[in-house]
């Protein structure tokens, strides 16, 4: 197996590009944001010398007379709706809880999630026994947020058929800053793979599934073999969803998309190398800008 050594001098320095927002609104820790008295200070953002300075990296949002500081990097601050992707790590009397790179561990109550069959009735105590049945600690599970308590913890539901327990394929962790919000996180790609885009910054790539979850009720996975072509098309989207990334571009389907197409010359082995990421991702900007994507 042959192996890609460098040295650090021979390290490619990434284009002095800048591709996105207004570099105006990109601020680091003390500076300036305003000396206006008339706006409001919000998160991220604290007053000194009647001038509102930033205690943070990231960018300035404004709405109406409010101003805050949303970091480029962070943990996960949930909202309602919000579709995730998490471990579950425990469990507990009638609640999982689950690992959502947040900065508490999340809950998924028992009576939150479909019962095999998708049954609709009141857990039993006989439910409650078979709980590691359904999911048990190291599974990995799609769910949406069904509420923020008072002290950020989030509370979890999987009761429609598209979320539940995943099976086979490959989970890729970014900064939550980079996932769009979008009105769907659920994609199946033409190059047959599905990928889930966690607004809690976990990836999930899959098999595209061509039988519905139907009578499961979302917790049964389906282990049989996967072609060699599907784990190369999975492999090829892990690389450029890295390569995005890397680059601090909007991961959403159609930039993953174009930056598979853009990568079909290379080898999947060869996507993540310094070159030819800025090559890769450079092409998908130009063409996401002529598109107005």
């Amino acid at each position: 197996m042959s192996v890609d050594i460098r040295l650090a001098k021979s390290r490619v320095v990434g284009l002095d590009v800048y591709h996105g927002d207004d570099p105006g609104n990109i601020v680091t820790p003390g500076d300036v944001i305003t000396a206006d008295t008339g706006f409001m200070r919000g998160h991220g953002t604290y007053m000194s010398e009647d001038c509102l300075h930033s205690s943070v990296a990231g960018m300035v949002e404004r709405v109406n007379k409010l101003v805050s500081v949303r970091p480029l990097k962070t943990r996960y601050n949930g909202e309602i709706g919000d579709v995730v992707i998490g471990r579950i790590i425990e469990v507990s009397q009638k609640k999982w809880r689950v690992e959502t790179h947040s900065r508490m561990d999340s809950i998924l109550m028992l009576s939150s999630v479909n019962l095999p069959g998708g049954e609709l009735r009141r857990r039993s105590e006989e439910d409650e026994k078979m709980m590691r049945n359904y999911l048990k600690e190291g599974d990995l599970i799609s769910a949406e947020v069904q509420n923020v308590m008072s002290d950020g913890c989030l509370s979890l539901h999987t009761r429609s058929l598209k979320y539940g327990k995943l099976g086979q394929g490959t989970l890729v962790k970014v900064s939550p800053s980079l996932v769009l919000r979008r009105k769907t996180h659920f994609h199946n790609l033409p190059v047959g793979a599905s990928i889930i885009l966690g607004n809690n910054g976990y990836i999930w790539i899959c098999p595209t599934e061509h039988v519905e979850a139907g009578e499961t009720g979302g917790y049964e996975t389906n282990l049989q073999p996967v072609s060699r072509s599907e784990r190369e098309a999975i492999a090829r989207l892990r690389n450029c969803v890295l390569a995005l990334a890397d680059q601090n571009v909007l991961l959403f389907d159609t930039s993953i998309l174009y930056t598979f197409e853009a990568s079909q010359k290379y080898a999947v082995k060869d996507i993540l190398k310094p070159e030819v990421i800025l090559e890769v991702v450079d092409l998908v900007q130009q063409r996401l800008e002529l598109e107005g994507s």
